[in-house]
């Protein structure tokens, strides 16, 4: 909130932001996408920094994050305060941006799934998702690991999840192929 309401926090913000991308920047990978921890990236303050010095940064693609509730709703049960309330706040978010980022030719995924499952992307949903995709680019958000999210790990390399990519004819891409 502080970000928000406190424009003296602003320029040290901007600093800070111009710091993380130098240190990324000296690494020399390639940025691929930005999107920050817990999506703060879309918070508004951040935002407009990002989106200010976009050209600076080198920023190409962002994740704009936003489930769709109807189709989360279908294909899973259970934690409706969280789902809801995570839809809601996305929505507002992603809604406001989608219209900068295309204005800036800033490109995104038209949608992103598994956020509303909050470190339940198994295998059993992704099987459900499959064939739900809607046509274009869509984003599977997880947090695979070989620690407490085993299961999500396991879930983007299973056998059976490969299979019904194949079977339905699904593109797997990166952000820089958008």
């Amino acid at each position: 909130m502080g970000y928000f309401f406190k424009r003296g926090l602003r320029e040290q913000l901007r600093a800070e932001i111009h710091a993380q991308f130098d240190k990324f920047h000296a690494t020399g990978l390639p940025l691929d996408h930005v999107n920050g921890h817990l999506h703060i990236h879309l918070h508004p303050t951040v935002f407009r920094i990002l989106i200010e010095d976009a050209e600076k940064l080198g920023i190409k693609r962002m994740r704009l994050t936003r489930d769709c509730l109807a189709r989360s709703r279908r294909m899973t049960s259970g934690h409706w305060f969280y789902r809801l309330s995570h839809a809601a706040i996305f929505e507002l978010l992603s809604s406001r941006a989608r219209k900068t980022l295309e204005q800036k030719k800033i490109r995104h995924t038209q949608i992103t799934f598994g956020l509303l499952q909050n470190a339940r992307v198994d295998e059993d949903y992704i099987l459900k998702l499959l064939p739900e995709l809607p046509p274009g680019d869509s984003e599977l958000y997880s947090h695979p690991s070989l620690g407490e999210f085993k299961h999500e790990f396991d879930a983007l390399v299973s056998p059976r999840v490969k299979s019904r990519v194949q079977e339905l004819g699904i593109e797997l891409i990166r952000y820089q192929d958008l």
